[in-house]
């Protein structure tokens, strides 16, 4: 019994080491077929990977803690949600006295943002005019109060606030944070 299944086990590693063999043999004359169709195409110049920026937590905390500050002596209440360039939600906060309902507009709203990489007021311009009204087949959320992060050109994420002047919060956070480096629009 124990040699039966010591034999099956030899089989499988000899049936997998063989597959990935086969594999990494194949790999090579891939790369070298891919060459040879495409000659313009130096190998220095393919790039399988890019760098990009993320936000981090302690970023997130400053972003929701900057437009707090920016609320409070604009005597306004304000949620916000904070997303990374994947969608993730990093940060969310609602001040004292913010409606029940607060952080899932925020949410809702930053989410739009990131997918239409512009502010939300430019989205529901669109949508109002009837020049694009994806975003609403699409269920976003295209109501002022958002913006993308673009940093260096890369949309690094979304800062959605609910709320009063919730694009102006969010601003007025991203500069407070990256000082004046970060916009809201991809050039």
């Amino acid at each position: 019994m124990i040699r039966l299944a010591e034999m099956k086990r030899a089989i499988l590693i000899l049936i997998i080491s063989g597959t990935v063999t086969g594999l990494m043999m194949s790999l090579p004359a891939q790369t070298q077929a891919q060459q040879q169709a495409h000659p313009a195409t130096a190998k220095s110049d393919l790039k399988a990977t890019r760098d990009i920026k993320v936000i981090s937590s302690a970023g997130a905390r400053a972003l929701a803690d900057a437009c707090t500050a920016w609320a409070e002596q604009n005597k306004q209440v304000v949620a916000m949600a904070i997303l990374d360039w994947g969608g993730n939600v990093i940060e969310s906060h609602a001040m004292e006295g913010a409606a029940g309902n607060a952080i899932d507009t925020a949410l809702l709203k930053a989410k739009s943002a990131l997918r239409w990489r512009r502010p939300t007021s430019e989205t529901n311009k669109m949508v109002r005019s009837g020049e694009n009204l994806a975003p609403t087949f699409m269920r976003d959320f295209p109501q002022p109060g958002a913006l993308p992060i673009v940093l260096n050109n890369q949309v690094i994420g979304a800062m959605g606030v609910s709320g009063a002047d919730g694009e102006k919060c969010a601003q007025a956070a991203m500069d407070a944070v990256f000082n004046g480096q970060a916009t809201s629009a991809v050039k």
